[in-house]
């Protein structure tokens, strides 16, 4: 695991909390840093929003019907 990922837990809540939790997660993530959330629903308006600050991002569902979603700077080559 990378030696600086801020893991989020924004299951149950309301939009848009995790996406502000995120991005006010990544206003102070080092370069080499990511940040790790656990989503109820895929953050499909966060995304274009990501790219646009240059970050790249992975979403993974998981068996509970929760998603993890990972989120780098573009470039990093994680």
């Amino acid at each position: 695991m990378n030696p600086t990922t801020v893991e989020l837990d924004n299951r149950g809540l309301q939009p848009p909390e995790p996406m502000l939790r995120i991005l006010d997660a990544l206003k102070d993530l080092p370069e080499d840093g990511q940040v790790l959330a656990r989503m109820d629903r895929a953050p499909v308006f966060l995304y274009p929003v990501l790219e646009e600050r240059g970050y790249q991002h992975d979403t993974q569902p998981v068996g509970d019907g929760s998603f993890h979603v990972r989120i780098w700077r573009a470039g990093d080559g994680q």
